[in-house]
């Protein structure tokens, strides 16, 4: 009997300490994943070269640019109607760079369209040859 009264005294005053440790880990996960998104959207930075698409924890996809970083929200600017979103960095879920095509991307699908059109012009020629 008396250990039974130790237990529920010792559950008694470590429940509640138990519970406040917990808390605080989850709410330090929580800052450092916001702090994660702080350092992605200054990653992109500010204006038309800072495209990304983000999506928020409700699931909705936000698809613009980065138009003013704050340190509680970011507005997004959608690039064909310049409509202004403001989005606090708690709501975002993921964010996606989009840098667009690059340079070397260009050139190689423009090579690649004149090695085909070469290609095709010999065997146009050599289909009339014979």
């Amino acid at each position: 009997m008396k250990k039974l009264t130790w237990l529920l005294a010792g559950l008694l005053l470590f429940g509640p300490a138990l519970q406040t440790a917990n808390a605080r880990s989850q709410n330090d996960k929580q800052t450092s994943t916001i702090d994660q998104i702080k350092i992605q959207v200054a990653k992109l930075g500010v204006g038309d070269k800072a495209r990304a698409t983000i999506t928020t924890k409700d699931g909705a996809k936000i698809k613009g640019y980065v138009y003013r970083a704050g340190d509680d929200d970011f507005v997004m600017r959608d690039r064909k109607t310049d409509a202004a979103t403001t989005i606090r960095y708690t709501d975002v879920a993921r964010i996606e760079p989009n840098r667009g095509h690059s340079l070397a991307r260009n050139m190689l699908i423009g090579v690649g369209i004149g090695a085909g059109a070469v290609v095709g012009a010999i065997l146009i020629i050599i289909a009339r040859a014979d």
